[in-house]
């Protein structure tokens, strides 16, 4: 039977082994969400970047691009880390480079040596588990954290993820089983326990409450997020 582990930060990812595996990175708060939202709203692609200048230099081939470190805005960036900016399909068809405090910085530690690299958020955890249902591979869930420190928003959805798997896989893992327990506990009070968590307090403290209810909200949209060559897509109706 297939396996589940779940990599609580990018300092632990060393200890995993990837290769021949699924690996969804997950950035709830904002990254991943965000990546899901716009490719779910039309953007054709997106290409992430660890590096800011690297990313900002894709203005110059037409890219839309989106920067934010420390949850602001980058300087000189059109757009920065929020979800909610994509929506309406105002930027249907547009190519977008994005760079991230940690989102885009997991990316970048993930090699090819895995199968598939999905992007994991509530906003489509159903199309996610759907499509992790009919594949054959392990799977790993990687959380992206904040600045290598573990974090719970990542971890609550890698424990929802596992939960809503449990019958398609097993595990050996002590942090999926911690988390999908503590997932099974706080289900139906995800967003007041999740208020108490360090980067909540930080978004809001920059007055960004409409992010936070956006990126814990389950299931709006049916698109799958693949990383492929560089570049992340969407599987739709996956």
């Amino acid at each position: 039977m297939k396996k589940i582990e779940v990599c609580l930060s990018p300092e632990l990812i060393h200890l995993y082994d990837s290769r021949g595996k699924i690996v969804i990175i997950v950035d709830i708060f904002r990254a991943s969400s965000t990546i899901v939202a716009a490719l779910a709203n039309g953007v054709s692609s997106i290409t992430p970047f660890k590096d800011l200048n690297a990313c900002k230099a894709m203005q110059e081939k037409g890219f839309i691009i989106a920067g934010e470190r420390d949850g602001k805005q980058a300087k000189g960036f059109d757009l920065g880390n929020s979800p909610l900016a994509y929506l309406k399909g105002i930027y249907k068809g547009k190519e977008l480079a994005i760079t991230t405090t940690n989102g885009t910085n997991a990316i970048d530690t993930i090699g090819e040596e895995a199968s598939q690299v999905l992007i994991g958020a509530f906003i489509n955890l159903n199309a996610t588990v759907s499509y992790l249902k009919n594949t054959k591979e392990d799977l790993l869930i990687y959380c992206a954290g904040w600045k290598g420190k573990f974090n719970l928003e990542d971890s609550l959805y890698a424990g929802a993820l596992a939960d809503s798997l449990d019958s398609y896989y097993v595990t050996e893992c002590d942090s999926t089983l911690a988390f999908r327990t503590l997932y099974q506990t706080q289900r139906k009070n995800l967003k007041d326990f999740i208020s108490n968590a360090s980067h909540t307090k930080r978004l809001q403290n920059q007055d960004i409450e409409k992010d936070i209810d956006f990126c814990l909200s389950l299931d709006l949209y049916n698109a799958v997020a693949l990383v492929e060559k560089g570049k992340i897509i969407a599987l739709r109706n996956a």
